[in-house]
């Protein structure tokens, strides 16, 4: 039987516009906007780096140029409609998937446990109660106030080069037992999980199987196509070994179809999609020409490897390569145009001003005065969401 094929063009669409990138939100930025966003998305990364802006802020912003960053806050802090867990790192998940995450919970506990040398084991597990007790006794908690501050941030030595109490909270966080009721500046403040989420959502039971499916399912509406593995990286919640089974089971059972995905270089990739999603990629419009900043962990571009397949565009961060043999600078920020990823960026905020220090154009990408004054007008709606008042543009700013 011959297998459906998605055209380059149309993947690139489809998976665009799940990622609402094909076209420019209208909506306020906030408020139930916003948790439509978030739902829309799934999850959005939460970064510390902020050389422009922190990376949760950027992706929201990228969907919603009227966002700014006291919105989520609002939607974590106050309005419970999110929580901070991971997926595949630190994220801001909707509420409403909080009872999905009960399987995550448990499992990257058992994971995290496992990892550990049988002799550190009992003196970690000697702060979890002391630091329970603490937290059930006080309220609201830091670890500024548990432990010696010397070494909480992380380093290449990973969870052990923190001071225990530290580990403490991280582990305690990880595993369900207490949740980020709040930040202050990028600092995690945490309460016991029953002071923080809704009870509805606290409360709430799903068993693995549905939790299977749940996450399965949506994992594919929101990438518009992918392989079994792609499907399970999504959440980080299936294991590989689930996510091959239910594939076979929903293929079987006409839920999910198989399709021939082109890559921008011509190959083909066997997917699996819905008639749903097949019948989106037929009608999506032209995108707009207008230029895009992108968060170097924008999710979109989570999965380097399928950027590249998809885009054609080789992206990696250069944090951990010595500057003298860096391509790029070590942060820079993807630019895409329409349905084409363009660029790269290295900015920042110096002073009151968003200084470009230079721009790569992608291969065959030519920056005459259309795409330049384009590239500068976002540039400047950046400025408003960055807070500084003009966009310089540094000497021999666009390299070849």
């Amino acid at each position: 039987m011959t297998l459906l094929l998605l055209d380059n063009q149309r993947a690139r669409r489809l998976f665009l516009d799940r990622h609402l990138l094909l076209r420019y939100g209208s909506g306020p930025g906030r408020g139930e906007d916003l948790d439509g966003v978030l739902h829309h998305l799934g999850f959005v990364q939460i970064d510390s780096v902020n050389t422009l802006a922190r990376a949760h802020d950027l992706i929201l912003w990228s969907r919603r140029g009227r966002y700014r960053p006291e919105a989520l806050e609002h939607r974590v802090a106050r309005a419970r409609t999110a929580f901070e867990a991971w997926t595949h790192d630190a994220s801001v998940i909707p509420m409403s998937f909080y009872p999905i995450w009960r399987l995550k919970f448990a499992r990257d506990e058992a994971r995290i446990r496992a990892g550990w040398p049988p002799e550190k084991i009992a003196r970690l597990e000697a702060n979890f109660d002391a630091i329970l007790r603490h937290v059930s006794d006080h309220g609201v908690t830091s670890s500024r106030d548990v432990g010696d501050e010397a070494k909480t941030e992380k380093s290449s030595a990973g969870w052990w080069d923190w001071h225990p109490s530290k580990v403490a909270l991280e582990f305690l966080w990880r595993s369900g037992q207490l949740a980020i009721c709040h930040r202050k500046g990028f600092r995690k403040h945490y309460n016991l999980a029953e002071r923080v989420i809704p009870h509805d959502q606290l409360n709430a039971r799903m068993d693995d199987v549905e939790i299977v499916d749940w996450a399965m399912s949506e994992a594919l509406n929101r990438l518009g196509f992918g392989t079994a593995g792609e499907l399970a990286d999504f959440f980080a919640i299936v294991t590989r070994e689930e996510a091959k089974a239910w594939c076979v089971e929903a293929l079987e059972d006409g839920r999910i179809l198989e399709a021939e995905i082109e890559t921008v270089g011509g190959d083909r990739r066997l997917s699996y999609i819905t008639e749903e999603a097949l019948d989106c990629a037929a009608a999506l419009p032209k995108p707009t020409s207008s230029i895009r900043l992108l968060s170097p962990f924008d999710p979109a571009l989570r999965d380097r490897a399928r950027a590249e397949r998809l885009f054609g565009f080789h992206y990696r961060i250069e944090i951990f390569v010595p500057a003298a043999k860096r391509q790029y600078g070590y942060y820079v920020f993807p630019v895409i145009q329409g349905d084409r990823l363009i660029g790269r960026m290295d900015g920042k905020r110096v002073g009151n001003a968003l200084v470009v220090h230079a721009f790569w154009p992608e291969t065959g990408v030519r920056m005459g005065k259309g795409r330049i004054s384009a590239l500068t007008s976002e540039l400047r709606r950046v400025a408003r969401l960055v807070n500084v008042e003009e966009v310089v543009f540094g000497k021999a700013w666009l390299r070849a």
